[in-house]
């Protein structure tokens, strides 16, 4: 009896099955990383301030509206003339007109989920928390760049920091990564409310009390003892302290720890919830 051998290439030769996996496993797109996802959504946003610029309104035209009016119609009352004045308001303003700016990322985020965008976004294989990552994202450009205006308008008017360059970075990098954190509650409100109003509106409740109820444009010691109470844990005043130790030249460590642990408690807090909503909506 004879044996009949198959050929080697025959033996050798890649089956159908193992053909089609194959051809699935090159088709198959790799899913992106996180730091990707994020990075893609970020530039989305980006883009939306490129095809409508006009969104740049509230971080150009107000804060140079804030600074200019209130140095020189408060600061000859406050600190006897304008040139003092500006030298204390600066850091402070900039932080108001920035943390003022990041209620517009719930805003967007509310935006999209009216045109049903997020529907779309949870059906891709990303990362969960890419989208409401890229918003924050993307909004960090136009907080650095409402920094930079007022800078620069404050200089043109005469501030003089003595911290100099150096001492003036810093201070921004410590501002924008704190709106970093506080912007997470907005993308909260933004998931929550029904409308972009809704969303403004919340805001401004919280806002205004925090941004002008701290040592942005005055001393705490000249209030009212039950007001410093609540002036001097206020997470505005944390961070302008901080901000405004290192545009002198200076390092207020207890300002620093205060501002760290805010920033900490509302990326933990806030961006959990948002996360938890952004999940169920």
């Amino acid at each position: 009896m004879t044996v009949t051998k198959e050929p080697e290439a025959a033996l050798s030769a890649p089956r159908p099955q193992d053909l089609a996996e194959l051809l699935l496993e090159s088709s198959t797109p790799r899913r992106p990383s996180a730091l990707s996802a994020s990075l893609t959504f970020g530039w989305r946003a980006v883009l939306k301030i490129k095809h409508v610029p006009e969104q740049l309104f509230d971080v150009t035209a107000f804060p140079v509206m804030m600074i200019l009016m209130f140095t020189y119609l408060f600061g000859g009352a406050l600190a006897g003339s304008p040139g003092e004045y500006i030298q204390y308001l600066l850091p402070g303003i900039t932080v108001t007109s920035v943390v003022m700016i990041t209620m517009y990322t719930g805003v967007a985020v509310n935006t999209d989920i009216g045109k049903g965008v997020f529907d779309r976004f949870r059906t891709l294989p990303i990362w969960r928390p890419a989208p409401m990552v890229g918003y924050i994202l993307g909004d960090l450009l136009r907080y650095a760049l409402a920094s930079l205006v007022i800078l620069v308008v404050g200089l043109v008017i005469g501030f003089r920091p003595d911290g100099g360059f150096v001492g003036v970075v810093l201070g921004i990098a410590v501002l924008i990564g704190f709106s970093f954190a506080f912007s997470w509650v907005w993308t909260m409100f933004g998931l929550m409310m029904r409308s972009e109003k809704s969303v403004m509106g919340v805001s401004m409740l919280f806002l205004f009390p925090l941004t002008f109820l701290s040592n942005v444009y005055v001393s705490p010691t000249t209030m009212p003892g039950w007001l410093q109470a609540f002036v001097n844990v206020n997470p505005i005043t944390k961070l302008v302290e901080a901000v405004r130790a290192l545009m002198a030249g200076q390092f207020d460590g207890d300002a620093m720890m205060w501002t760290g642990g805010y920033a900490a408690l509302f990326t933990i807090v806030f961006g959990a919830w948002t996360m938890r909503l952004y999940n169920r909506k």
